[in-house]
């Protein structure tokens, strides 16, 4: 056997692992936008509206019902489905990415959760060039026809068409840094929290990797919960900047100081109720999709 021929079984070996982690995360994420959306709905329209427009996340679901049936509530849904697949493929990918780079830099099989959480955290770095632009079109359709404001979208062509026309790339990826400011430290978390979980559901003497589903299924919920305990404050700013019309907000931290300023520290939670009761059922549907991808690869393969 050539010196060669391990370099290569090797390269080969690790492009399957890439292509597993991608296609694993782009199924997850689709079970979770499934799962998700009308918590996803409820949580950007109260974080949007003007004071007083909602009592609570109860009153936004009578609302959208009476004026738009049970099919309001997946309103804006097709440009996460269409964005979702290249957003938690990338991001599962770079997670697998960052993990082996840091082993390698560390020259460790065995990461700590900090290290667990660096990886997530980078996870989220290549994953907001996708994500920035699929949210911008999603807020945008979540939140017209909201109040009494008229729709002027009728559908992802037209609110796309609407960005570039109002500013170019620059409109289209507005909200990116306050994007990378809530997926950065919920990355972090959200992964870190799954590695952790599954560790402690392990039995003594068994991996991981044996799980059953229903560890995994509780395992991915804890670490939706991990990330939105988190992410609401600059998840809010995300929603206000992307929501807004051009020019009202110069950035993060300009929208920041204006939000407290007009609705108090507070504001800074709006939706914090759907997100919570979202980040379960949806993440766990994330992580159970993904395994059950890398099941189903494993017997074709």
């Amino acid at each position: 056997m050539s010196e060669a021929e391990p370099s290569v079984t090797t390269a080969v070996s690790a492009t399957a692992d890439n292509v597993k982690a991608f296609v694993a995360g782009g199924f997850g994420g689709v079970c979770a936008v499934l799962v998700g959306h009308p918590f996803d709905l409820t949580k950007t329209r109260l974080q949007t509206a003007p004071s007083g427009t909602y009592t609570g996340a109860i009153d936004v679901v009578k609302k959208i019902l009476v004026r738009d049936g049970v099919l309001g509530v997946y309103r804006g849904i097709v440009p996460p489905l269409l964005g979702v697949t290249p957003i938690f493929a990338v991001s599962f990918w770079a997670y697998d990415a960052s993990k082996k780079l840091i082993s390698a830099l560390t020259k460790s099989d065995t990461l700590s959760t900090t290290q667990l959480a660096a990886a997530g955290f980078l996870s989220a770095v290549p994953s907001t060039a996708v994500t920035a632009p699929v949210e911008r079109a999603k807020v945008l359709l979540q939140v017209q026809g909201q109040g009494l404001s008229e729709q002027k979208y009728k559908g992802v062509t037209g609110v796309l068409r609407h960005m570039y026309q109002e500013g170019g790339l620059r409109s289209v990826f507005r909200g990116s840094g306050a994007t990378l400011a809530r997926d950065g430290p919920g990355s972090a978390a959200y992964f870190a929290a799954y590695e952790v979980t599954k560790k402690a559901l392990t039995p003594a003497g068994s991996s991981p990797s044996d799980l059953n589903l229903g560890s995994i299924i509780c395992a991915g919920g804890v670490a939706g919960v991990a990330m939105w305990s988190l992410a609401i404050p600059p998840d809010v700013l995300k929603s206000r900047i992307q929501a807004a019309p051009k020019d009202t907000y110069s950035g993060i931290l300009d929208c920041a100081r204006k939000t407290i300023a007009q609705d108090g520290v507070a504001a800074l939670w709006k939706g914090f109720g759907p997100a919570m009761a979202r980040a379960f059922p949806a993440n766990a549907a994330t992580f159970l999709g993904s395994v059950a991808t890398i099941y189903l690869q494993g017997i074709i393969d």
